[in-house]
């Protein structure tokens, strides 16, 4: 009898797959970094960093034609971080990355719930992060319509700190996670239309940042209103980007943002089967107001690594309230041969205005990175050089005679990612 309850268990469960699709996969990332100038100038008398960290996720995906549903679980681990025999991780850093179910409505309408990727064009205001070894995710629930060429996503999200709000130190619903931009809460339209060989998208969002009085009690809520369009031509060789986007409202402390702006233009000329050219501008404002206001625009939420050169110098955790940035920038990428590229980049930094000593010019920076694709997995590796200008020195606080003589970064990383269940 038990064994005919285990066989009518088996055929519901094959039953059950043969209507679902069910998804197993991983990635294996360790990444060894050399940092002599990485993020900001480098001291002469300090001593460079080096250190290896490895990124490890399992993702599972379950799809039916009523919803779909993702999990992804990820560590992020420093060689050496824990000693021997330690009954903890020391740094804590497991973590669900992702976690959402999706909803099929019919006729083109569905709902996405929970902890996912929020990644759109080129990544340049919201963006996955995949660079860094953590990654960027947001909890909230969109609203999506997708027809023929059309796409349309409406988003929600409402930040808390713990599970039950009249818990908190803060009584109600005071948010008190900070740093970074993080929201209380978000909202935001995306519209995008494709044709042939133009695409054109919109983006509203708002963002509300919790404010507290001096007693430490929820004291209104910060919005900042980050509007604008990626415009997007590709025809035969030639490829053309536009980025316009511009702030308003107010931003963390309740300063006020007026005139803050974001334009960006990329050019990509394919001049053979196996060269690739580019050339770009992108000019982001930078703070022209006094006391309680500004006119610096943030990019937020986008996959920041990915612009304004690669050893991460500007709007990667950093030059949130500065003086602005005007980057112009060439590059070239060549495919050596069916498995392997070489990507090389030269970026001209100056401010958008002028810091204290009316020094505009902030340096030069070239950027390097070659991969190459085995049987099943792949190794990236690059190199960078900031050749800073006096500006630069100025800008981040150390004198030209105290900063090494060289700042680079080289950095070579490993990617596999096994499929399981396919």
């Amino acid at each position: 009898m038990k064994k005919q309850y285990v066989l009518i268990g088996l055929m519901a469960l094959i039953v059950q797959f043969a209507q679902a699709q069910f998804t197993l996969d991983g990635e294996f990332r360790p990444r060894t970094e050399y940092r002599n100038g990485f993020g900001s100038l480098i001291a002469d008398d300090a001593d460079a960093g080096f250190g290896i960290s490895t990124r490890a996720r399992l993702n599972a995906g379950y799809k039916t034609e009523a919803y779909k549903f993702f999990l992804s679980m990820q560590d992020v681990m420093v060689w050496g971080e824990n000693r021997q025999i330690l009954p903890y991780d020391q740094n804590n850093s497991f973590a669900i990355f992702q976690a959402w179910a999706e909803i099929n409505f019919g006729s083109g309408w569905s709902t996405k719930l929970g902890r996912q990727i929020l990644s759109y064009d080129d990544q340049r205001i919201l963006g996955g992060l995949d660079w860094a070894q953590q990654g960027r995710n947001h909890d909230a629930a969109l609203i999506k319509y997708q027809k023929d060429k059309f796409i349309f996503d409406l988003a929600l999200a409402f930040n808390q700190d713990y599970s039950n709000p009249t818990g908190f130190v803060s009584a109600g619903t005071g948010y008190n996670t900070t740093g970074f931009f993080s929201y209380k809460t978000m909202q935001y339209a995306y519209l995008k239309q494709s044709w042939e060989s133009f695409s054109g998208s919109l983006l509203l969002m708002n963002n509300g940042f919790q404010e507290f009085d001096t007693n430490s009690d929820p004291d209104g809520v910060s919005n900042l209103q980050t509007l604008g369009t990626h415009l997007n031509y590709k025809k035969g060789s030639f490829g053309a980007a536009l980025n316009a986007f511009i702030q308003t409202g107010k931003r963390q402390g309740e300063v006020d943002v007026k005139g803050a702006h974001l334009l960006g233009l990329e050019l990509t000329y394919k001049a053979s089967a196996k060269v690739g050219l580019g050339a770009g501008v992108e000019i982001i404002s930078g703070n022209d107001g006094g006391a309680g206001e500004t006119g610096a625009f943030f990019p937020l939420y986008g996959t920041n690594h990915k612009f304004n050169g690669l050893m991460d110098y500007f709007y990667v955790g950093n030059h949130a309230n500065s003086i602005g940035l005007v980057d112009i920038h060439v590059s070239a990428n060549f495919k050596l041969s069916e498995t392997s590229s070489l990507m090389v980049k030269a970026l001209n930094f100056s401010g958008e205005q002028e810091l204290t000593s009316g020094e505009k010019s902030l340096g030069t920076e070239i950027d390097l990175v070659f991969k190459k694709q085995f049987k099943g997995y792949a190794l990236v590796a690059g190199y960078s050089q900031m050749f800073a200008s006096d500006g630069m020195y100025e800008l981040k606080g150390i004198a030209e005679n105290d900063a090494a003589s060289g700042q680079n970064w080289a950095w070579t990383m490993l990617v596999i990612k096994p499929k399981f269940i396919n």
